[in-house]
């Protein structure tokens, strides 16, 4: 049985979903969980029910906003005054950031944006994908612990069984030591939207939209099914959409539960980005557009008609 550490990324003090996500695998172990900031009482009885033992929250001097060297000097100090096998994290931009430079502090290994893993007895086994998603590996570790890995949100699916313990809870005070680069202001993005990386449902448009302002259409369609909005390559080099809000080997990668293409065709750099996604539904006027090929469900029609059809169905099927 290992003793694990888990990073709780906040945002208000709302704990990130693929939080849970990773507690839901570590059954049997022994898990603690560790913050920066304060968590919420809806997120601590979360923890506690997908079986953290302990819940750190760490607080300090220039630790209110975060920074890829305070948040991993300060979490360093706390797993030095502690004895553990693994340190896990989701694969968010903070994840990303942090976790390569936090094992560099160990001399350590990191298995990056994992969409699985198992224990066998107290060793690791790891899924990565490689080379646009073309192909899985298996990772393991070797060398000194404590080892580190991320998660990609949404890969691990929420855990089905509770479990109805308390957490503990433990106020530790953390240095962020020397900080060279500081972050002065984080701006917030204008909409209130899950980000891409962490949707559970995304409707992406194509290069078909035409115009931005056809992705109202989009919009519509995920204000009722509480979806964020994508696109695809085509579409952001047309102007249609921001970078922000690219899919694909040169965006983001996405493991929604359900993802709705349309108006896309399902070239390779797309299907890069969103291929783990559970169930993927596809719009597009060509019945051999390769993006039929991945999908569990495909409409051949003009998703200017298809699309706000959906929108109205689901409206009806939510008032019932």
């Amino acid at each position: 049985m290992a003793n694990v550490l888990v990073f709780a990324q906040t945002n208000s003090e709302k704990v990130k979903p693929v939080t849970y996500e990773i507690l839901g695998k570590l059954n049997g172990h022994n898990v603690d969980v560790v913050s920066i900031g304060g968590v919420d009482a809806e997120g601590m009885e979360t923890l506690a029910k997908y079986g953290a033992a302990n819940v750190h929250k760490i607080s300090g001097d220039k630790l209110d906003k975060y920074s890829p060297e305070g948040y991993a000097n300060a979490l360093k100090s706390f797993i030095d005054s502690k004895s553990y096998d693994f340190v896990f994290s989701g694969a968010t931009s903070v994840g990303k950031d942090m976790f390569p430079r936090l094992s560099g502090m160990y001399n350590a290994g990191l298995a990056s944006d994992l969409t699985n893993f198992i224990f066998e007895g107290d060793n690791f086994h790891g899924t990565k994908p490689l080379f646009a998603g073309k192909c899985l590996t298996k990772v393991e570790f070797s060398g000194p612990k404590p080892h580190f890995a991320t998660v990609r949100p949404n890969a691990l699916g929420m855990p089905a069984s509770e479990n109805p313990a308390a957490a503990a809870t433990n106020d530790v005070s953390g240095e962020a030591g020397n900080i060279r680069a500081i972050v002065k202001e984080i701006i917030k993005g204008a909409s209130e939207k899950v980000d891409l990386t962490e949707a559970n449902i995304i409707v992406s448009g194509g290069r078909a939209m035409k115009e931005a302002s056809n992705f109202k259409i989009l919009d519509e369609l995920a204000d009722v099914i509480g979806a964020t909005v994508g696109a695809s390559r085509a579409a952001v080099d047309s102007g249609y959409a921001a970078h922000s809000m690219q899919v694909g080997q040169t965006g983001k990668t996405v493991s929604p539960t359900l993802y709705i293409a349309c108006g896309i065709s399902g070239a390779i750099q797309h299907l890069a980005g969103m291929r783990t996604s559970k169930c993927i539904v596809a719009i597009n006027t060509d019945p051999d557009a390769p993006i039929f090929t991945k999908a569990d469900y495909g409409i051949v029609g003009d998703l200017f008609t298809i699309v706000p059809l959906l929108t109205q169905e689901f409206k009806n099927l939510l008032e019932k």
